[in-house]
């Protein structure tokens, strides 16, 4: 059985915590901790301070091992410590919440340059949709060319946080395909 880090980064309150734990095989070790200062978001009186880890299990010779990071960022020196070693990260983005993009957009910068010069692969998830999900603005906001890698996701709904992940496994397998190489 081969394990490979996928790390679930985003900013603050777009459900990474919840995503790793709505997937997950084994109980999440979760780092969330009581806020302290004034970030709070209505829904949300915790944040995660280190690192989320879950588990979830593919197939006979695939297991993901889930990292999912701070969003806040006094805590954003956990990210290196995520992205050593990841095959690739999903980006969890809050549709309901466009003022926060900016910030996802620093979190794809980070693990774009994570590797160096190598591209390394990922997927937006467009969390918590209330209408239909305006690819083209995401892909925008965050500067990305291509809005065919932003899929919609419900973190708290097994079935599609299950979509998002093999979203992210097939657009690896497609960059292979297109002998695109992936930094391992």
């Amino acid at each position: 059985m081969e394990p490979v880090k996928v790390v679930v980064t985003g900013p603050f309150g777009v459900g990474k915590t919840t995503f790793i734990r709505t997937i997950s095989e084994i109980t999440v070790l979760s780092t969330e901790q009581d806020i302290s200062d004034d970030s709070s978001l209505d829904d949300k009186d915790e944040t995660t301070v280190a690192i989320d880890f879950g588990r979830i299990t593919i197939d006979d010779d695939l297991v993901l091992y889930l990292f999912g990071t701070p969003g806040q960022e006094r805590f954003e020196f956990m990210w290196e410590v995520a992205s050593r070693g990841m095959l690739g990260y999903i980006l969890l983005v809050d549709s309901t919440r466009p003022e926060t993009f900016a910030e996802a957009a620093r979190h794809l910068e980070f693990f774009q340059s994570a590797r160096g010069q190598a591209e390394v692969p990922f997927v937006v998830a467009a969390n918590k949709n209330e209408t239909e999900v305006d690819r083209d603005s995401i892909a925008e906001a965050l500067g990305i060319d291509d809005p065919g890698i932003i899929v919609e996701v419900d973190a708290l709904d097994r079935e599609s946080v299950k979509g998002t992940i093999l979203s992210f496994l097939e657009h690896i397998l497609t960059r292979i395909d297109d002998g695109v190489p992936i930094p391992v």
